[in-house]
């Protein structure tokens, strides 16, 4: 039971989860990598028609389990509370459409504002991951994911574009500028879940982006914090699920990265 909401079985839910996203993950790679007829919903930002038969499974896993619970999921929307679901049914379309499999899929329960359980689940990449918190992030074997903290300098780091808001461009770049000068090297797959729980395995030191969706982010953050690592907004502040703007890492290379986005010279 959760401190913060004795009415919610966070075992049941963190279950629910995993069960949700991978049925999900079973509709999107069984309708298989390569070219898929695509929907613009804005610059850069697409929708097909597995999106919402993924989704459309998943609501109804999550409906059938806690029929009282709200859910807001991407193509679908709802209302976003306090108390209820986040779901990004594929994180990654556009990845998905041209056959590349960084693909997501994340769910996530959030509690009085705060991620209690979530999950990530990579169709095309074999592995889920999954945390709840206060109990720690596993893998799909159970291994318990425990992030290393290596020194700026040797750290592998992960980012995302902000196509859909170009007006933010000239600040991802200019901190994008200083993370090639003081980390080792840096990468963008395209897909904000899988970012966060390559952070949260080690693949990848640390992560940073701008302008993102909670259904994005929700999951992949509590998979980094319960990993030992650090999420916060590009601030240090508690405000990413809100504002879309999200640093994470371990404690060192968390550290790191705030240097470059606070930095004024990077500011809008």
């Amino acid at each position: 039971m959760s401190g913060t909401d004795p009415g919610v079985d966070l075992a049941l839910a963190l279950a629910t989860a995993r069960y949700a996203a991978q049925a999900g993950g079973s509709v999107v790679r069984a309708a298989g990598l390569g070219v898929h007829k695509t929907e613009s919903k804005g610059p850069g930002d697409y929708v097909t028609a597995v999106d919402r038969q993924s989704e459309e499974v998943i609501i109804r896993i999550l409906q059938a389990a806690f029929p009282d619970m709200p859910v807001l999921a991407e193509e679908s929307g709802g209302q976003r509370r306090a108390t209820g679901w986040v779901v990004d049914p594929i994180d990654g379309t556009t990845n998905f459409s041209r056959g590349f499999p960084m693909v997501g899929v994340s769910v996530a329960m959030l509690v009085d504002g705060i991620p209690e359980v979530g999950c990530v689940h990579a169709p095309f990449l074999g592995w889920t991951y999954t945390a709840r918190r206060g109990m720690g992030a596993h893998d799909q074997d159970g291994r318990r994911l425990q992030m290393t903290d290596p020194e700026p300098e040797q750290a592998l780091i992960t980012t995302g574009f902000p196509f859909k808001d170009p007006a933010r461009i000239p600040r991802l770049l200019a901190t994008l500028d200083r993370v090639l000068h003081d980390f080792e090297d840096a990468r963008r797959p395209g897909a904000a879940s899988i970012d966060l729980a390559y952070t949260a395995s080690g693949v990848f030191s640390g992560y940073f982006e701008l302008g993102l969706k909670v259904w994005d982010i929700a999951a992949g953050a509590l998979l980094v914090t319960e990993a030992g690592g650090v999420v916060s907004d590009w601030e240090g502040q508690q405000h990413h699920l809100t504002s879309g703007d999200i640093v994470a890492g371990p404690p060192r290379v968390h550290a790191a990265l705030l240097r470059a986005t606070r930095s004024r010279s990077g500011s809008d």
